[in-house]
């Protein structure tokens, strides 16, 4: 019966009016959605930068003259073209103009360091590199040891208004570099500038691989995703499936998550351009910037991941801000603790729908019923359309688990990638018979809700008990001097492992491990009460804001062989 319980998809009775259980696919690849969308909406705004508008039809006026740029620089059909920018006009832009071209894009985080960049530029082999000028100078100096040949640098105050432009080099509010001179290093003006918009025609092929998209590093090496044309283009599809009310061109996307993580660029920039959507682009998504651009330009739709909702439910400015105008604000990347969810919509009245994806899935597997369904605070949701989903035993990771316990999460749909650039084997691990093996141990419920339990190379083994991290994080959150909280597994002599909970208190609290200790005890069994509380004012994040658990349990295992 449990076996059968996952093949009957419970969760399709969950799904609001309208949204189909299989997608008929359109075979269109997101540079010719771009077109079709531009005839629609020529003069509707399609970004917003600072308060620079880009209209559509010059947004694909710039595509077409940085795609015939990359074409004179000798880019062709499969050749990779790195980006190293924050959410920027120029990111958008390039994205749309190396896919035009047959290209393969490959996104880069602007804070990764030489060594994880020098990786990320080798394994794609990336032949051009379109980065911010504050970059350029250390991307000259790494060029030699990688296949870029170009450089084309931008920067910040490019797209800013005059004014702005004036006082933020004036009052240093945003940066801007001085490039050293080199051969085969370019200015973003210049070469648009430079070249008409009316690049070769290049036919993007469905089934060709479209990025290489890296993985964040959480639990490894950072791998190279390949993403296909087909598997951007039906994502967009399926999530414009799960939105039926929503028309083309009458919303505002708050462009904050970073599109050089998959979430941002599936979810917030082409969609907006899938949908006719204006983008209000935030570079830095810092409490303050995204309160003002909430503010400024009204946003109704938010993407957003658990450290941004926490950021500004402890920023002053949120009492001043009116977040009425978001119909929808989701939430993805990492769990979202309950408590922080009422928390911030009691503060704001807005109400946030969780959901699940990974880099390996484009990334959206599961979403709560936006508008006309049951959300389950603390669910990350049903699957979405055309998406299949199990949990599997975690020692045969075969046997589906009788519906209510845990096992590994495994997934199947169009949206799930081609594999591992250079990787069988970690590719033969991930994909197994067309399912994808997401790494993550979850539950459903009777009626096909999912929820995460937690990682399943996070979990602690203390005195043959299995612990999960997120039980014991979800009881410091409910605390109310705590900010942000997370949970190891450290060595213990008799017990294996033991647990270590590290804590950000909110600012001008004060507390001691003593006090927190007790707080547990009449809300977790005995063993999985933390042995150990370390204070520390922040904790290492990765570019959307997970909290990295890996990091802080190789820093204590270090720390523990000295």
């Amino acid at each position: 019966m449990a076996e059968t319980r996952y093949l009957e998809k419970p969760w399709l009775k969950s799904y609001e009016a309208g949204v189909p259980e299989f997608l008929t696919y359109e075979e269109i690849c997101m540079p010719d959605i771009l077109e079709r969308t531009t005839k629609k909406f020529p003069e509707k705004p399609a970004l917003i930068f600072q308060g620079t508008t880009v209209t559509f039809r010059q947004l694909k006026e710039m595509v077409d003259r940085m795609a015939a740029c990359l074409t004179d620089f000798g880019v062709k059909q499969g050749d990779a073209v790195a980006i190293l920018l924050p959410n920027v006009i120029p990111c958008v832009v390039s994205y749309f103009a190396i896919l035009k071209v047959g290209a393969i894009t490959v996104m880069n985080n602007p804070l990764y360091s030489d060594p994880e960049l020098e990786h990320q530029f080798n394994d794609s082999g990336a032949k051009v590199l379109i980065t911010l000028d504050v970059l350029a100078n250390r991307m000259i100096d790494l060029r030699p040891r990688t296949q870029v040949k170009q450089i084309i640098h931008t920067c910040i105050g490019d797209y800013l208004p005059a004014l702005k432009r004036v006082l933020g080099k004036w009052l240093k509010k945003y940066p801007f570099g001085e490039v050293k001179a080199a051969p085969d290093v370019y200015l973003w003006k210049d070469c648009l500038a430079k070249y008409p918009p009316n690049p070769p025609a290049v036919t993007c092929r469905f089934d060709d691989v479209a990025m290489y998209q890296y993985t964040g590093g959480t639990t490894g090496v950072s791998k190279g995703v390949m993403l296909t044309h087909a598997n951007l283009s039906k994502q967009v599809q399926q999530i414009k499936a799960w939105l039926p009310a929503l028309r083309e061109g009458e919303e505002t996307m708050l462009g904050a998550l970073p599109y050089f993580h998959v979430f941002g660029l599936s979810v917030s920039m082409n969609f907006s351009i899938f949908a006719g959507w204006c983008q209000v682009l935030v570079p830095r998504p810092q409490p303050q910037p995204l309160l003002e651009a909430i503010r400024s330009f009204r946003p109704t739709f938010a993407p957003l991941v658990p450290t941004m909702y926490i950021g500004m439910l402890n920023h002053p400015d949120l009492k001043k801000t009116d977040m009425s105008c978001i119909k929808g604000a989701f939430s993805g990347s990492a769990p979202l603790p309950v408590e922080v969810i009422h928390e911030f919509e009691q503060a704001t009245g807005a109400v946030i729908v969780e959901g699940f994806g990974m880099t390996e899935t484009t990334p959206v597997t599961h979403v709560n019923p936006f508008a006309g369904g049951v959300r389950k605070v603390g669910s990350i949701g049903v699957p979405i359309s055309d998406t299949e989903c199990r949990i599997v035993d975690l020692e045969d990771e075969v046997t589906d688990v009788p519906v209510g316990e845990r096992g590994e999460l495994i997934v199947k749909g169009p949206q799930v990638m081609l594999g591992y650039k250079g990787k069988p084997d970690e590719t033969a691990k991930t994909i197994r018979n067309g399912w994808c093996y997401t790494g993550d141990i979850a539950t459903m419920d009777e009626d096909g809700y999912f929820y995460i339990v937690d990682r399943k190379k996070d979990m602690i083994i203390s005195g043959g008990f299995n612990v999960y991290p997120r039980d014991i994080d979800e009881v410091f959150y409910l605390h109310p001097k705590v900010q942000e909280a997370c949970s190891i597994g450290v060595p213990h002599p008799t017990r294996g492992e033991s647990v270590k909970v590290f804590v950000v208190l909110k600012e001008g609290e004060t507390a001691t491990q003593e006090e927190l200790i007790e707080y547990c005890k009449t809300r977790l069994a005995t063993y999985k009460l933390p042995a150990e509380i370390e204070f520390r004012k922040e904790l290492p994040k990765t570019n959307v804001g997970k909290i990295l658990r890996k990091q802080l349990r190789a820093e204590e295992l270090e720390k523990r062989k000295k």
